[in-house]
């Protein structure tokens, strides 16, 4: 049997990163041999995360929309234009049987233009919104898995599949222990642990508040492993001078042991983030990113605070409630084991296996 191509598009941030790279490593466990092509957009993440796992990578020069600069978008039909020439050549180049979206700049010119030639194409929504170009998309979508019921209010019905978000498998099969991940942030097992996750790229309202209320941990004897992102890291190691029970860095990228390490977890409230924590059967505090289409992370989060999963507090009331919110769950051992035990209900561990298993169905028939 000749063996089959399949491209995968999209990226921006880890939400859509490792869901892609989850979808790769099932598709070639299901069916070694299998040859995968990552496309994504050219000084994003992805053109370092994706070959760190092993898989090429081609980048298009393309970016979003600028809403907070008009005059940043100037060139943006140029790029837009010129990323079609670019997919032309690269799906002409790799003739792939198959080409999966997961979201971001590279997701829409690379399907659109597989779907004009009449590839198979699958999307995966991984929020409980979708955004424009996924709509648009999943017209001639062969497939279209999604994360959470109720979603043929935007795809068409006969499309959807509910696979849920594919979780990396350093995550989904961890057996590290609480003790290993404090001996790995060298922390104190003995205390309790916070850890606050804002997302690949940060979140500005949870490490603002953070920063004004760090003796805050210390007074209540708590431990931080705190992700801060690339814009706040160095604003974030220069507050934390002299504290031994933080740990600080701009990225996690062994996160098995963070989750492990953790008590109760401060979290934006993307599809990924949402996903890894169900698996790891954390407490947790989201603070939905406002700015999302659609609101979609504040959709997200309530959809578990409804459910007794989670709890969730505004952005903007983040820097005033933030900090006594975990704080008092940290210490409210019944109030952590119900919210432990309704998110952990919520997880999907076969998502990956899901996704590929249907995509493989459709491209060998």
């Amino acid at each position: 049997m000749i063996n089959k191509k399949v491209i995968i598009a999209g990226g921006g941030t880890g939400g859509h990163i490792f869901p892609a790279i989850a979808i790769a490593n099932a598709l070639q466990k299901l069916q070694p041999g299998l040859e995968i092509l990552f496309v994504g957009a050219k000084g994003r993440m992805e053109m370092e995360k994706v070959p760190q796992q092993g898989y090429n990578i081609k980048g298009l020069d393309i970016t979003g929309y600028n809403r907070s600069s008009l005059i940043k978008n100037a060139g943006l039909p140029f790029k837009i234009i010129q990323s079609f020439f670019q997919v032309r050549r690269i799906l002409n180049d790799f003739m792939p049987d198959a080409v999966v979206g997961v979201g971001g700049y590279s997701t829409y010119p690379t399907l659109r233009y597989a779907q004009q030639k009449g590839i198979p194409t699958f999307i995966h929504e991984s929020n409980s919104f979708p955004g424009r170009s996924n709509k648009i998309l999943a017209r001639k979508a062969t497939k279209i898995f999604v994360a959470t019921v109720g979603m043929e209010a935007f795809f068409p019905k006969e499309k959807i599949m509910l696979t849920g978000n594919p979780v990396r498998a350093a995550i989904l099969n961890s057996a590290i222990t609480r003790d290993n991940g404090m001996r790995f942030f060298k922390l104190d097992p003995q205390r309790k642990t916070v850890l606050s996750i804002g997302g690949s790229l940060g979140a500005r309202s949870i490490n603002e508040a953070i920063a004004n209320h760090l003796d805050a941990f210390s007074k209540n004897d708590l431990q931080l492993i705190w992700q801060t992102g690339k814009p706040f890291i160095a604003k974030g190691k220069e507050v934390v001078q002299g504290k031994a029970t933080i740990w600080i860095d701009e990225f996690i990228t062994e996160m098995e042991y963070a989750y492990a390490a953790a008590d109760v977890v401060i979290s934006r409230a993307g599809a990924m983030a949402i996903a890894e924590l169900c698996v790891a059967a954390k407490p947790v505090v989201f603070v939905p990113y406002p700015f999302a289409a659609e609101d979609h992370q504040t959709v997200n989060a309530r959809a578990l605070v409804e459910r007794n999963a989670a709890m969730m507090i505004k952005d903007n009331e983040a820097g005033e409630k933030l900090v006594d919110a975990i704080i008092a769950l940290a210490n409210d051992e019944e109030r952590k084991e119900t919210l432990k035990t309704n998110i952990g209900k919520l997880a999907f561990r076969d998502a990956d296996i899901r996704v590929a298993g249907e995509i493989l169905k459709i491209i060998n028939a």
